[in-house]
């Protein structure tokens, strides 16, 4: 199957062309990007308002900063679903998922067990370094067309000599130099 092929649904069957629409939207904007700021924000919300029961033993992760875990968390889940529908916001959201990554390190029980703080400095990574791609203009066929679309007009496409410059100019001439005369 040719990916760049259209898709039309009377061909193929609905599964791709969901696929091929969804692979098209990914394609325009940091969706990488984004889905990683969004992941590393559940573990670091998550993991202070986590307890882990062993039998009637209860372990809970909660600290002293849960409200701020929780806000911060918050904030890179919201960061990276708005990297999928604002891509004008990628330089300010990278930068943000990368500083909220680094506060959660001593606030929220080490960025979620550094899972939280890895995959959120990933995403801001790659938010800061995605750009949006450009087409491609169209090329002359060869040399000789670009030679004669620059020639048909009647104009050089450089500058060139002017009426009262000769090719023969040398020092002793007014014309060498710059127009400077060495009479003398």
């Amino acid at each position: 199957m040719n990916p760049q092929a259209p898709v039309r649904a009377a061909d193929d069957a609905w599964f791709t062309v969901v696929y091929y629409r969804f692979r098209a939207w990914r394609g325009e904007r940091p969706f990488w990007a984004g889905l990683f700021t969004a992941l590393g924000g559940v573990p670091i919300a998550y993991f202070p308002y986590a307890d882990l029961r062993l039998g009637n033993i209860t372990i809970a992760m909660a600290t002293t900063a849960g409200a701020g875990s929780l806000i911060i968390g918050i904030l890179l889940i919201t960061l990276g679903i708005a990297l999928w529908f604002q891509q004008a916001m990628r330089v300010f959201a990278g930068v943000a998922a990368i500083l909220l990554a680094l506060v959660s390190l001593p606030v929220s029980n080490l960025g979620g067990f550094f899972l939280g703080f890895l995959f959120s400095l990933l995403g801001g990574a790659l938010a800061l370094s995605w750009a949006p791609g450009k087409p491609e203009e169209a090329q002359p066929q060869d040399a000789e067309t670009a030679e004669a679309h620059g020639f048909a007009g009647g104009s050089l496409p450089f500058p060139g000599p002017r009426d009262t410059e000769t090719d023969y100019a040398t020092e002793k001439t007014a014309h060498a130099d710059g127009g400077r005369n060495s009479a003398g």
